[in-house]
């Protein structure tokens, strides 16, 4: 009898036992519920995500264009130029449309001046071609730096409101109430710091094809200096 009444002693403790349910929370839960000032940083971040994205597909397509060489081009070129027939080669540049064989019309436009003249025509030509492909580069390094301290802002404002809300209450605000703030603060944090990695990595990228291409259009001028050069 007495083993009977601890039996069903134990069963109701466990049927009294408080139920745990587990939370989900979406990621768009989490990102709708931060408030208005939490809404409006991912909002602002989400712009500056489609901004980098945009441009650094952009300029890598361009860059990949840019860098299209073709190994024979130089030797067409001296064929040319060693022939006397200048509008040839200026013709085969302006069908390559390349940095550079831009830079090689230009050389072959100076072709008659001192060899300084030249080589500084080719230099000045090459800058430009340089801030061509870096268009717009430097506003991935500029949102690279700038969503992480937005997203940071959004988790400051959340805070501030979070204890607001405790001060106001006299400090009688549910603990839970005030979690839900401060974590959902926090996510402005992550937003920020995933775009600010996004245009950082996008950006370093595009700044070593550039470089690619600036080593090409280096190797070019000094192979056509080099032509010229070449007793006759």
């Amino acid at each position: 009898m007495i083993s009977m009444l601890i039996q069903d002693a134990s069963e109701t403790a466990e049927n009294l036992e408080p139920i745990v349910e587990e939370k989900t929370l979406s990621i768009m839960q989490l990102l709708m519920d931060g408030g208005t000032a939490g809404q409006i940083i991912i909002g602002v971040l989400f712009v500056l995500l489609f901004v980098a994205v945009y441009i650094y597909f952009e300029r890598l397509f361009a860059i990949k264009a840019a860098t299209e060489y073709d190994t024979t081009f130089m030797n067409q070129i001296k064929d040319h130029i060693s022939g006397g027939n200048l509008q040839a080669a200026k013709g085969l540049c302006a069908q390559k449309n390349t940095p550079v064989a831009r830079l090689t019309e230009k050389g072959i436009s100076r072709i008659g001046s001192p060899l300084e003249d030249i080589n500084t025509a080719i230099e000045n030509a090459g800058k430009l071609e340089v801030y061509k492909l870096e268009k717009n580069v430097s506003v991935l390094a500029t949102i690279a730096g700038a969503a992480p301290m937005i997203g940071f802002l959004g988790t400051v404002i959340g805070m501030v409101l979070a204890f607001h809300t405790l001060a106001s209450s006299s400090g009688q605000a549910e603990m839970g109430t005030l979690a839900q703030g401060i974590y959902t603060a926090m996510t402005t944090t992550v937003a920020g710091l995933i775009v600010g990695i996004i245009a950082y990595m996008g950006y370093n990228h595009l700044v070593v094809k550039t470089d690619k291409v600036v080593h090409q259009m280096e190797a070019t001028a000094v192979d056509f200096l080099d032509l010229l050069n070449e007793p006759a």
